[in-house]
């Protein structure tokens, strides 16, 4: 258990050497006279960071597997296309408006739903389904696809769950897990739809959704405690006054945690705020909502590259394989360098910058001469582009698919580390940069879904397939740029932040506990949705490079 330091009054008496004393702001109200608050630091045992390590992966197993879920709502659209055209006599860019309203609108779900229960946004989910599959026209898709965007809660959920279980300086691994998912997720849709479009009517791209997301939510409602600190305290409070301690309250009870309208719309504006004006959240969230809008660009351009070589839709579904594959090396690759850090924070917490976070992601997978691994991306996008010239030109089918892998090896690594370093620099105000990272990785990837196709017919002549993916890899030279700035001048920006002064301000006044104890207004908002996904800031100095990893 990570060491923890308790305030107590003079006056604390013996016997109640588990719970924390009224503040003092409420020492005039008759009614909080007598109560005495149990807080996290002294009721540890009761929260979700005692949960035992089988437990704690059991439970982000499950969130794993909705977050899966959620991504295949929005992946496993596409194959339904063609089927929707043929059905309502629309055009293809037409039917394709429901994949990018869902995208936008998830985009803006995931922050609509950050102070709020998980649960009833997976049930929400799952009832737009039903209207899609039976659907009488196009409009009710349209509708029922944007209901069903708005209604994700996405990564704002999974990232908080994991912050409620896992102390601040031993979380990687659990967050890399849930980015595996995430980004996994996505791929698993095609190649479950390549199938469904080979042999199934286009309703059953809605009902597998609505078959997939059902038992998802019923594995969360059986099997998944609740993890939230406040509640677990309130409860353990209700327990120990029946026992006979009358006096024990938890926060919630004690009505200084009650979050009000303006924190509500301080937990929704705040990430906005945060990609908009902090350049740290604004240029890694567009490296990563770039990287993530490759792969639904993916799912139109895999169809023309394929069937090159006579692919039918599930065999083009398979091809997502190797896109997948380079997840999971990606993933793997991280845990030496987390195991790393891990042993130097417990030696010394002070000895890693939040760059270091960025270290990994500098380097290949197979560093054997210490490649950049950002690069991998405009590289598996190059080699992408000049092997889907097809059997024409002598290319074998194969080609294309390795460097489709290598596109997912970045593609992971680039969400991680964004993700990672996001946490590691901006403390209680981490979920509202990644929010940021999340809002762009959907909303752009909501855009990539109308332009695609058009991109890749645009062209003439005999490089049609060959120039769009090449543009989007000159893209991805330039967009990689600032991870490399980062990762030796973030300490002076985030020094120049906002948001980093008021952490340095707060560390300093309180020995480093301010951080997981957020402050007044929207930041304790923050603190009541979850714990800070974060340890600390690191701001107290030039960063160390030799230490960085």
């Amino acid at each position: 258990m990570p060491q923890r330091t308790a305030i107590f009054k003079e006056s604390y008496t013996p016997g109640q050497n588990d719970v924390e004393p009224k503040h003092q702001s409420e020492a005039s109200d008759p009614d909080m006279q007598d109560k005495i608050e149990l807080t996290e630091d002294t009721a540890f045992d009761k929260t979700g960071f005692a949960y035992p390590t089988w437990k704690k992966w059991s439970i982000i197993t499950v969130i794993f597997v909705i977050q899966c879920s959620m991504n295949l709502n929005a992946a496993l659209y596409s194959n339904a296309v063609s089927g929707l055209v043929e059905e309502f006599h629309i055009t293809g860019q037409a039917a394709r408006v429901g994949q990018c309203v869902f995208l936008v609108a998830y985009a803006f779900g995931c922050e609509l739903w950050a102070p709020w229960s998980e649960e009833l946004s997976l049930g929400l989910v799952n009832l737009w389904q039903i209207p899609c599959a039976v659907a009488p026209n196009y409009g009710t898709i349209v509708v029922c696809r944007i209901l069903g965007g708005l209604s994700s809660a996405g990564g704002s959920v999974t990232l908080g769950m994991v912050a409620d279980m896992w102390d601040a300086d031993n979380q990687q691994f659990a967050v890399a897990y849930i980015v595996l998912s995430s980004v996994g997720g996505s791929v698993i849709g095609p190649i479950i739809g390549g199938f469904v479009e080979q042999y199934l009517s286009w309703h059953w791209a809605f009902w597998i959704q609505l078959i997939f997301g059902a038992t998802t939510q019923l594995i969360h409602f059986f099997f998944v405690p609740e993890t939230r600190t406040t509640i677990m305290l309130d409860k353990e409070a209700k327990r120990r006054r029946k026992a006979g301690e009358r006096n024990i309250y938890g926060p919630n009870e004690m009505g200084n945690q009650r979050i009000s309208l303006k924190e509500v719309l301080t937990i929704w504006y705040r990430p906005f705020e945060m990609f908009l004006f902090e350049p740290i959240v604004l240029c890694l969230s567009l490296l990563s909502g770039f990287s993530d809008a490759l792969i639904f660009t993916f799912l139109e351009a895999y169809s023309p590259v394929y069937k090159q070589w006579n692919f039918r839709p599930f065999s083009i579904g398979l091809a997502f394989v190797p896109l997948l594959t380079g997840y999971l090396i990606a993933y793997v690759s991280f845990f030496p360098t987390i195991a790393s850090q891990r042993k130097k924070r417990a030696k010394d917490p002070d000895s890693l910058q939040p760059e270091a976070r960025l270290w990994w992601l500098l380097y290949t997978v197979a560093a054997a001469n210490k490649d950049p691994v950002v690069p991998t991306l405009p590289l598996g996008l190059f080699g992408f582009a000049w092997t889907s010239l097809g059997p024409d030109f002598g290319i074998p089918w194969i080609a294309p698919m390795i460097f489709s892998a290598i596109v997912g090896i970045a593609n992971y690594a680039v969400y991680m580390a964004t993700v990672d370093y996001m946490i590691a620099s901006y403390g209680p105000y981490s979920a509202s940069a990644t929010g940021g990272n999340g809002f762009s990785r959907d909303f752009l990837a909501g855009i990539a879904a109308m332009y695609s196709t058009p991109f890749y017919e645009v062209f003439p002549g005999r490089y049609t397939l060959a120039w769009p993916t090449t543009i989007l890899a000159i893209i991805g030279i330039f967009v990689a740029i600032p991870v490399y700035i980062f990762y030796w001048k973030g300490p002076t920006i985030r020094a120049k932040s906002k948001f980093a002064q008021v952490l340095a301000a707060d560390g300093k006044a309180t020995g480093g506990r301010g951080l997981s104890t957020a402050g007044q207004g929207g930041q304790r908002a923050m603190s009541i949705r979850r714990r800070s996904l974060a340890p600390r800031s690191g701001l107290d100095g030039g960063t160390k490079h030799d230490e960085l990893a």
